[in-house]
């Protein structure tokens, strides 16, 4: 099938497996559930070609440039003072360039040849020396900037061609300079800085060609441009549907993927993964390939936003997931022993016959919609121990047992239809108050009720609320820390203006908070009556009845 056409087509479900689709446009094509397993991307023959010849044609322009830079340093050799004083000048443009393009990377190479080379400018117009010094300047600047990213694109080509025709050409240049010692002697020493330079241009443009291909991020530019200028022609899926479509053991070289839908698309054991064209999706990141690939031992997402990432079957022991955002991921089958799920975000997240033995869940966002079924957990902690609380709230609560059949669902399944509220940086009682109020009066039919509160840490605060099982959890919390953020961002002048149009409770719900948050406690709801657990004595009262005023406020309707 190689260079079908099959722009904006409804492909879903179509079973491609092992097919040749070297070249094949699928643009903008509907390819959900589409089976690619073992299938070759890449480019036809005929366009490998045309990059090829295109590619040969980068590193004769890159030897030019080199050749220029040699003739220019060359001047140093010079009868006439303001011509050799600018081929030292170039000499020392091209070792900063070299040196700085080497340590870290050719973008800060360019930079210090700029400022370096309008420094020297300068320094040579104040001395009053020939206006040809500063040509010659901006000259070797642009020569070495351009040398060095054509360079880098074709390294070793340039390397073979570059020495080839400098080693031609060398001699007439230092023939042609006018020198006050003997011939013989001068192009000797020509020859040898001619052939000197030019092997460090190429060495510098070689290594880092190579340091390119191995993803080091000083270059990263460069190998964005070479990824991109290799797919020309090849496999495009752009702005292709792929949700829930199969790559398994796929080749994907030349594969232009941007604006791809990837929403639980499956990559694992993919091949070529790092030679696509991205774009702005989470394939961009060289770490996300390696986690979807299968390749997650032990490794660090904490923070990451994979929504509707594939990583089926895929081997995460120890991987940790500390506030990753995973809703709509698929989960399936992978190994999540000893995991990380301290805050994470699993909403219609598919758990179906994943490994969850010892990994830690402690304020992890599960709803309604997050698939738990099959899934093998022998133990898990509720909490990530800490110097001052080493206890991991290990369940079962018996380090001697363990879990059996279906009880780590029967266990879990109470917490499933509340909506879980957590606020870690800087807590405002005022804002959550209005906020918690805010979100209850707009959503009757969810059915929001108080649950629990509990202080974590330092002014750390999680409440928890009893939703409807058909609430859209994600959406309720999305517009709760939208308001909430709204409130903290006001003046003291705008907040007192809100808290005016307000009803007098709100002020009753913020001593709540505030209480509650002034001493380590945790409040809970039992048989229909919100109790307070660990309080002192002197609040007592005053806490069970703004407690009494919250249920009353919220269980009513607007």
């Amino acid at each position: 099938m190689r260079g079908q056409s099959f722009v904006g087509e409804d492909l879903s479900g179509a079973d491609f497996s092992k097919a040749d689709l070297y070249s094949t446009n699928f643009t903008g094509a509907n390819l959900q559930g589409a089976n690619f397993t073992g299938v070759k991307c890449g480019l036809q023959k005929r366009w490998a070609t045309f990059l090829t010849i295109l590619s040969w044609l980068l590193a004769v322009v890159s030897a030019f440039f080199s050749i220029c830079n040699v003739g220019l340093i060359l001047l140093i050799f010079n009868s006439r003072l303001e011509l050799k004083i600018s081929g030292w000048m170039c000499l020392l443009l091209l070792v900063i360039f070299l040196v700085v393009s080497i340590r870290q990377g050719i973008s800060l190479g360019a930079v210090a040849v700029a400022v370096a080379g309008a420094g020297i400018g300068a320094g040579a117009v104040a001395i009053a020396v020939s206006g040809a010094v500063s040509v010659v300047v901006s000259v070797a600047v642009a020569i070495a900037v351009s040398g060095a990213v054509s360079g880098a694109v074709s390294g070793l080509v340039v390397f073979v061609v570059a020495v080839v025709i400098a080693g031609t050409v060398v001699v007439a240049v230092a023939v042609a300079v006018e020198l006050k010692v003997a011939v013989a002697v001068a192009v000797a020493v020509a020859v040898a800085v001619a052939v000197a330079v030019a092997v460090a241009i190429v060495g510098v443009y070689v290594s880092i060609a190579l340091r390119v291909m191995k993803g080091d991020p000083r270059d990263a530019w460069v190998r964005s441009f070479a990824i991109a200028f290799a797919a020309i022609g090849g496999t495009s899926f752009r702005g292709a549907d792929l949700t829930n479509a199969n790559f398994s053991h796929t080749r994907l070289k030349s594969t232009d993927l941007r604006k791809a839908n990837l929403t639980r698309t499956r990559w694992y054991g993919a091949k070529m993964l790092d030679r696509i064209r991205p774009g702005n999706t989470y394939l961009k990141s060289n770490q996300i390939r390696q986690w979807v690939i299968g390749k997650g031992v032990d490794k660090n997402f904490d923070g990451q936003k994979l929504q509707g990432i594939n990583l089926q079957g895929a081997d995460l022991r120890e991987a940790s997931f500390i506030d990753t955002n995973l809703n709509e991921a698929n989960l399936q089958d992978a190994d999540l022993t000893n995991a990380k799920l301290i805050q994470s975000q699993l909403d219609h997240t598919d758990f179906m016959g994943a490994t969850l033995t010892g990994a830690c869940i402690e304020d992890w966002g599960i709803t309604s919609h997050t698939k738990l079924k099959d899934v093998k957990c022998k133990y898990i902690f509720m909490r990530s121990p800490t110097p001052d609380n080493p206890n991991p709230r290990r369940k079962p609560d018996n380090w001697e047992e363990e879990f059996e059949g279906d009880d780590f669902a029967d266990f879990i399944q109470p917490i499933f239809d509340t909506l879980d509220l957590y606020h870690n940086q800087g807590v405002d009682p005022r804002a959550i108050a209005i906020s918690w109020k805010k979100l209850v009066e707009n959503h009757s039919d969810a059915q929001l009720r108080f649950s629990s509160m509990e202080v974590k840490g330092e002014n750390n605060l999680l409440l928890r609320l009893k939703a409807d099982p058909k609430a859209d959890l994600s959406g309720l919390s999305a517009e709760y820390f939208a308001t909430y953020n709204e409130i903290k961002a006001l003046t003291e002048q705008e907040f007192k203006q809100l808290i005016a149009e307000k009803d007098e409770r709100i002020q009753e719900l913020r001593v709540f908070v505030d209480t509650a948050l002034k001493q380590p406690k945790y409040y809970y709801e039992q048989s229909g009556n919100f109790g307070v657990g660990q309080m002192n004595d002197s609040n007592i009262e005053d806490s069970a009845k703004v407690s009494g005023i919250i249920k009353e406020d919220i269980q009513q309707e607007p």
